[in-house]
């Protein structure tokens, strides 16, 4: 047998054990996302993941120079764009990143810090299929430089430092909710507490 058939077949027998795993416990335990999922789900999870990216692509060498003036950049665009599912230190102990199903990871750790640069780049350039992980690869591989950054800047979580999370906080985006809230913060103390209780949906 080929290595493709052999791979595919390894991927087929995953996959059936693995629903069959799902269906049991979805059976038992219904289809919370706040639930953990199982040890060997985890481990189907990250085997599957591991064949679906391209050998190529996991062997991928990142293009881009780790400079300092490059990590500032992708430290920026982690706050921005990633920050609000995985946090600025990239533990995933957000207001939504234990809501998802799995559970955003902590990419400190090994599960994610084992992985190459290419599996790295794969990830945040295609999202992941049935997880909250979206792609955020808008151009050609080649030339998606702003993934390869971010690359950079996973590598750097176990090492950021407490000034780096305080100036990732200026740059996280205010929700809508943020902004109503500060606004009437703001007008109490400024005195004009009749617009805040009037705009108040609880009054």
């Amino acid at each position: 047998m080929s290595r493709g058939g052999r791979v595919a077949l390894a991927a087929t027998l995953i996959v059936l054990g693995g629903t069959s795993s799902a269906f049991w416990y979805l059976l038992q335990h219904g289809f919370s996302a706040k639930e953990d999922p199982m040890a060997i789900e985890e481990m189907i999870a990250r085997r599957l993941r591991h064949l679906a990216v391209p050998r190529a692509q996991r062997e991928m060498k990142n293009p881009v120079p780790a400079t300092p003036e490059i990590l500032a950049e992708a430290r920026h665009h982690f706050a921005d764009h990633c920050a609000y599912c995985h946090g600025n230190d990239g533990s995933g102990q957000t207001e939504t990143g234990p809501n998802f199903y799995p559970h955003a990871p902590d990419m400190r750790k090994s599960d994610t810090q084992s992985l190459s640069d290419g599996e790295l780049f794969y990830i945040i350039h295609n999202g992941i299929r049935w997880t909250g992980m979206p792609a955020w690869g808008n151009s050609h591989p080649d030339t998606d430089y702003d993934s390869w950054k971010l690359v950079h800047f996973i590598r750097h979580l176990s090492k950021i430092t407490p000034g780096e999370l305080e100036e990732m906080k200026m740059l996280n985006p205010v929700s809508q909710m943020q902004l109503r809230e500060e606004e009437e913060i703001e007008r109490f103390l400024r005195g004009d507490e009749s617009d805040s209780l009037s705009a108040s949906p609880h009054h």
